[in-house]
């Protein structure tokens, strides 16, 4: 059988990732994890796991040199990557908002400031609206950007929204809820197509959403 890799999210996804494969049978070595090594087999030797920045999951998919991918959908929806989504895990639920301090309808301003960290997935929904928009993108905590007056609002991820009241924020609207995906390269499902059907079979046995059947980039 075909050895797969599994590109994995650093951060937030990471240790939910790593349970969520080891209950479907792919489960990698504490001490082999404490050595934070950047790439890993499991202990059965079929899976090799990578680990990188979440936004580099769906490059290192779409380009092959991961099979697979677990990633958020956040994610997926910012980069348009051409991979496919075959399951929906059931790890790192949150939702994308658009956020700001004030009851001001955001269609009374002139030309809307808003920072993110998002900007394709921004233009988007603002642009669906015909909104005129500014975009700041940022790359660290966005919730201070209107307190300083760098923007009229956020569009950002939240899980419980404590971190936005704590900075004087609320939710005007949702723009998508998210959860983790399992994405995979084209020509893998191919390829590899009994290995990537065994990794979906055993990760939806793990799952209650079972196997998305769209390939699309934002179901």
């Amino acid at each position: 059988m075909h050895k797969l890799t599994i590109a994995i999210a650093k951060g937030r996804l990471q240790t939910e990732s790593l349970d969520l494969l080891a209950r479907a049978g792919l489960s990698v070595s504490s001490e082999m994890l404490a050595t934070r090594r950047l790439a890993v087999e499991d202990e059965s030797g079929r899976y090799r796991f990578i680990f990188v920045k979440p936004a580099d999951v769906p490059v290192y998919v779409e380009h092959g040199i991961a099979d697979c991918g677990v990633v958020g959908r956040d994610v997926l929806l910012e980069s348009e990557a051409d991979v496919l989504q075959r399951l929906t895990l059931e790890i790192g639920r949150c939702r994308m908002v658009v956020a700001a301090p004030s009851d001001m309808p955001l269609s009374s301003y002139g030309m809307l400031r808003v920072a993110t960290k998002y900007p394709r997935v921004t233009a988007r929904h603002f642009g669906s609206r015909g909104l005129s928009v500014e975009i700041i993108e940022l790359s660290g905590s966005v919730e201070v950007a209107p307190l300083l007056g760098l923007s009229d609002c956020i569009v950002d991820l939240v899980e419980t929204g404590r971190t936005l009241r704590e900075n004087g924020l609320r939710i005007v609207e949702v723009i998508a809820e998210s959860t983790a995906r399992l994405v995979i390269n084209r020509a893998s499902y191919q390829l590899k197509a009994k290995a990537v059907a065994r990794l979906i079979d055993s990760l939806g046995e793990t799952t209650s959403q079972g196997v998305v059947m769209s390939s699309e980039t934002t179901p």
